[in-house]
């Protein structure tokens, strides 16, 4: 079966260069309209920053339909004015892949909290402000794509990276959330969480594995994040080829009667409470709560 999204409107944010770019063109190959967006200070006679010139030129070139847009993800008014672009040029959104991003990479103690925010207000604002202008969008026609980008930072840490980590592990959560609210209206809500040689990630990979960190292959993973048969709450992550979902999982743990509620017995009983065995992932915060009341019981 080959995956198509003919007739399908996608909105790729950041796709001026990387993965952005791939990504676009990889939704567009298969038959989707895409919009493609990006944010430079300087821009051509078309109004364009030369990378997203180069991306629009690439698609358009290849036979495929696409349409730029200049916007700041982190200004709603921007994502706004994109997104009521779309509409009037195509009448429907199906798709938002959320990844645009930026880094300002620095050790905690030496990173300055405009830097620490400016992080936040891109990946993470950037990725509200689109949900929240797609939104009602997609419920009215009861269908749509969301893909957030989250990164191994925010899983499991990086050194360097507090505020991107922060930013990235924050849209698992609204993930989450999305997901739960969209899931009557047919809106799937998923994160890919790649790994790829690209212009921002040059400083931070080994050159000797570059070459295996592709964007074709995370776009690959990307597509079937935004295909209809897609699943919702999915962390995907990829890189080199290699494709594997993490989760957020809770332990079995213990119940202390009253009495027994201290700090002493808690680490007592460590290995207990953190055995993976028989570890699930609760279906929302509501059933986390459930869990915990029933075991008092």
């Amino acid at each position: 079966m080959t995956l198509t999204f003919d007739k399908q409107v996608a909105i790729v944010t950041g796709a001026g260069t990387g993965l952005g770019r791939s990504h676009a063109f990889a939704l567009a190959s298969r038959g989707a309209r895409v919009l493609v967006n990006d944010y430079g200070k300087s821009a051509n006679e078309n109004g364009l920053s030369e990378d997203l010139q180069e991306t629009l030129e690439l698609i358009q070139k290849a036979g495929f339909d696409a349409q730029p847009f200049m916007a700041d993800v982190s200004q709603f008014t921007e994502v706004e004015s994109m997104v009521n672009t779309v509409m009037d040029t195509w009448g429907r959104v199906d798709i938002l892949v959320n990844n645009a991003g930026i880094l300002r990479d620095k050790s905690f103690s030496k990173m300055c909290l405009d830097d620490f925010r400016r992080v936040i207000d891109v990946h993470l604002m950037g990725s509200v402000n689109c949900c929240k202008a797609v939104w009602d969008i997609m419920r009215n026609q009861r269908y749509g794509r969301i893909v957030m980008t989250a990164s191994s930072s925010g899983l499991y840490g990086n050194f360097g990276q507090a505020n991107y980590g922060a930013a990235k592990m924050a849209l698992i959560g609204l993930m989450n959330t999305l997901a739960l609210e969209g899931d009557k209206y047919n809106i799937r809500v998923n994160t890919l969480a790649p790994a790829a040689a690209t212009n921002m990630t040059a400083a931070v990979i080994d050159d000797s594995i570059k070459k295996l960190l592709t964007t074709s292959s995370v776009s690959e993973a990307l597509v079937s994040l935004c295909h209809r048969n897609a699943s919702s709450k999915t962390i995907l992550c990829a890189g080199a080829g290699t494709y594997s979902c993490s989760q957020m999982l809770d332990t079995e743990g213990m119940h202390f009667s009253e009495a027994d509620q201290r700090a002493e017995n808690i680490l007592a009983h460590w290995d207990e409470i953190s055995s993976l065995q028989n570890a699930k992932t609760p279906a929302d915060g509501n059933a986390h709560i459930k869990k915990m009341v029933d075991k008092a019981l």
